[in-house]
């Protein structure tokens, strides 16, 4: 098992170089001079060309992709080009909101999305399957922009039971906090479970056909043990990959959930370095997010092998 982690780990390490490198040369493609971003309209030239020696434009690409990766590796992230401060400073405040809100929705999607696939498989044809596929249906087709405009207006300015927006961090109450996260939570969940949904059912469904789980029925075991025991194991492996995808692609619905609910994460804050072309603040964020995506990855494979122990060989 050990030897199978090691082996993911060292496979990722050359995908994890190789967005560093896409990262890095965002600065030389991306319109703008950040020299002049820094220096103003009314720098001349030669307080230009202090600013790129300053910034190490001067030197050769692979020298400053070199000290780059050098600073990654130690933590440090760069200074921001408007606000003078270290990144590692501004990301500090921001990184317990996104945190927040992603353990949150994984929890939540997958229990719903699980949950309701499993419901939906065991009354395969009936009435239940078919409501519950719908609102699976509806909820992987609605746009997330759009759930959370409408349940900001029925939850929270018509029924008045959640904030707008606003957010109370963990220290002032964990009640409070989950009060103030609800909506957002709830918004990435439905998302995230809808698709999460329709896989689990799909899943249970084939392994329901195998002659297993008729010699397992015919033993006089009850659905719900045949369900837990005998097809839901060997159904979780493509349902697991699911909630692995459905996680990684949910960090660029938190950019939009940040925005709406004004909650002040890392989605809120690349949107903010974006607005402004702060590119150290941008390279640095999209060094974090890929990194997440890779590790969750990283993770699912993890939960592949100890599912199934033929993956590991």
């Amino acid at each position: 098992m050990w030897a199978y982690i090691a082996q993911r780990v060292l496979t990722s390490i050359p995908v994890i170089l190789i967005v560093g490198v896409i990262t890095f040369s965002l600065l030389y493609v991306a319109p703008g001079d950040p020299a002049a971003i820094i220096g103003g309209d009314e720098a001349s030239p030669q307080q230009l060309e202090e600013i790129r020696r300053q910034l190490g434009f001067d030197k050769p690409y692979h020298i400053q992709l070199g000290r780059w990766f050098l600073r990654l590796v130690q933590g440090d992230f760069g200074t921001s080009i408007f606000s003078k401060r270290e990144i590692r400073e501004l990301m500090a405040p921001r990184l317990q909101p996104t945190l927040s809100l992603g353990v949150q929705v994984i929890i939540l999607s997958s229990l719903l999305g699980v949950s309701s696939g499993m419901l939906a498989a065991w009354r395969a044809g009936r009435k239940l399957d078919r409501g519950l596929m719908l609102v699976a249906v509806l909820g992987f087709a609605t746009p997330g922009f759009w759930l959370a405009f409408i349940l900001i207006w029925g939850l929270a300015v018509n029924l008045r039971w959640f904030p707008v927006i606003g957010y109370s961090p963990i220290g002032d109450g964990l009640l409070q906090h989950l009060h103030s996260m609800f909506l957002p939570v709830l918004v990435n969940s439905v998302l995230g479970s809808a698709f999460i949904s329709r896989i689990t059912r799909s899943a249970m469904l084939e392994v329901l056909r195998e002659d297993y789980i008729r010699t397992a029925r015919s033993k006089g075991l009850t659905e719900f043990k045949v369900f837990i025991r005998h097809a839901f194991r060997p159904a979780a492996i493509p349902v697991v990959t699911v909630i692995g995808a459905s996680l990684a692609s949910l960090a660029t619905g938190f950019v939009v959930t940040e925005r709406v609910f004004g909650i002040p994460g890392l989605g809120r804050m690349l949107v903010d370095s974006i607005a402004r072309r702060d590119y150290p603040i941008i390279q640095a964020l999209l060094m974090v997010v890929a990194t997440a995506y890779i590790l969750i990855n990283l993770i699912v494979d993890v939960i592949y092998a100890y599912i199934d122990p033929r993956i590991r060989y």
